[in-house]
């Protein structure tokens, strides 16, 4: 793609990466197929080599971007199902994050969506806002028939507000352990690692962590939960608010490289797998960053989506699971962001359980961190035909690597949803995963 930045454009080092990825980009179009908006809506505008004309254009001519813009990079899903795709290699990802950071800059959204997007950053990357909002939801939830349903482009307030209450779960467990609990190997150690505590995982299911813990432990690996770990940064960082997530990344940095140089770390083990893509990215974020720049690409070499490590442990089943049928859901996080696509299910059938495909499984389930409250017309669609393609391999139990795909695919069906290494527990002589 022919670009015609400025030399004055190009010094900026943000400007100069889009001007690369906008190079690359053939027009060829592949990425439309596996665009998952582009897929339910057919609007061109409403694919990445739609989405690509407009950040060029808005980014060429250095102007506010317009509403129209707003609306279709607003629809993306970050999914990077187009990166998979792409023959040439186009980082959709970095360029449609410059975009929402340029439209969180220049753009005056309507006050009401301000709001909403202000209180979202504020509670969500916060374990104790974020369980105080979860209690007042359950309060609110007998009220949202009284919401409007009605299904618009651009949803009003009502409407999210109503997608955020049937997301609430009906009860709440109990807190997991806090940061800087250590949980000692079970006979000879064999490995240390830092295992990240996340936001609203560690609100709505800790089991999930609690699961990572006792497999670790049971196989010879120190646990540890880093005293003053912050938000990864994703949620912030996916609504534009690029200073919020940059202070996340750079404060988690600190203490994660502290952890290192005081006790050793093999790893840094992530169950969320939204949370690992961004942390894998923290050397791209900070590259401009004198101070940060170094230590932030040694993070991100740290940074393992759990599967990854335990691919390298010697797992020791205790019993058989081959009567379990499990559809394995791929978060587009895990997929698209980290390609890791065979990993998981192979440690799943290695260890007893009946692995499942999903059709269409490189299609975004809707969740996409705050999208299925921002855009919950769009996400609800995707869920369905998620939950309508699980169905078809009649599971016992679904399985997920991402807290919020687990969630939304929950809302959509009955079948247990739980997390890959809640199976992988089970298997090694952990107990049975509950359910949603």
């Amino acid at each position: 793609m022919k670009t015609e930045f400025s030399l004055a454009q190009l010094a900026d080092p943000d400007i100069a990466e889009a001007d690369k990825i906008l190079r690359a980009c053939v027009h060829c179009g592949f990425c439309t197929a596996t665009c998952p908006t582009y897929v339910l809506l057919g609007d061109e505008l409403d694919s990445p080599r739609g989405r690509i004309y407009l950040i060029k254009e808005m980014l060429e001519k250095d102007r506010p971007p317009t509403a129209e813009v707003v609306k279709h990079i607003d629809r993306c899903l970050s999914c990077l199902a187009c990166m998979t795709t792409c023959p040439s290699g186009v980082h959709y990802m970095h360029l449609v994050d410059q975009a929402r950071v340029r439209i969180e800059r220049d753009y005056s959204r309507p006050l009401t969506e301000r709001a909403l997007r202000a209180v979202l950053a504020l509670v969500l990357p916060r374990p104790e806002l974020f369980r105080a909002s979860m209690i007042m939801a359950r309060l609110a939830r007998p009220f949202a028939a009284l919401l409007p349903a009605k299904a618009a482009a651009i949803p009003g307030l009502m409407r999210r507000v109503k997608a955020m209450l049937a997301l609430a779960p009906k009860s709440l467990p109990p807190p997991g352990p806090s940061g800087g609990s250590v949980f000692p190997a079970q006979g000879e150690k064999r490995g240390r690692v830092a295992l990240l505590q996340g936001c609203a995982q560690q609100v709505l299911a800790p089991r999930i962590n609690q699961a990572a813990v006792n497999l670790l432990t049971r196989h010879g690996i120190e646990v540890v939960l880093v005293r003053d770990e912050q938000c990864c940064g994703a949620l912030t960082h996916h609504l534009g608010q690029d200073g919020d997530a940059l202070a996340r990344a750079r404060a988690n940095i600190k203490v994660w490289k502290k952890e290192a140089e005081q006790g050793g770390l093999d790893a840094i083990l992530i169950t969320a797998s939204g949370c690992g893509t961004v942390i894998k990215d923290y050397g791209f974020m900070l590259r401009e960053d004198r101070d940060f720049a170094g230590p932030a690409a040694q993070i991100s070499a740290l940074a393992k989506d759990i599967t990854e490590y335990l691919a390298g442990i010697a797992l020791t089943p205790s019993s058989q699971k081959g009567d379990v049928t499990v559809a394995y859901h791929s978060a587009c996080s895990l997929q698209h962001g980290q390609k890791i696509t065979g990993l998981p299910k192979e440690l799943l059938s290695k260890n007893g359980f009946v692995v499942k495909d999903v059709p269409e499984s490189h299609l975004c389930c809707g969740s996409a961190g705050t999208y299925n409250i921002l855009q919950p017309d769009i996400a609800s669609r995707l869920r369905d035909r998620k939950v309508a393609n699980i169905a078809t391999v009649k599971p016992d139990m679904i399985a997920a690597g991402n807290i919020g795909c687990m969630v939304q695919i929950a809302g959509g069906t009955s079948v247990p949803v739980v997390h890959t290494i809640e199976l992988l527990d089970w298997a090694t002589g952990g107990p049975r995963p509950g359910l949603n």
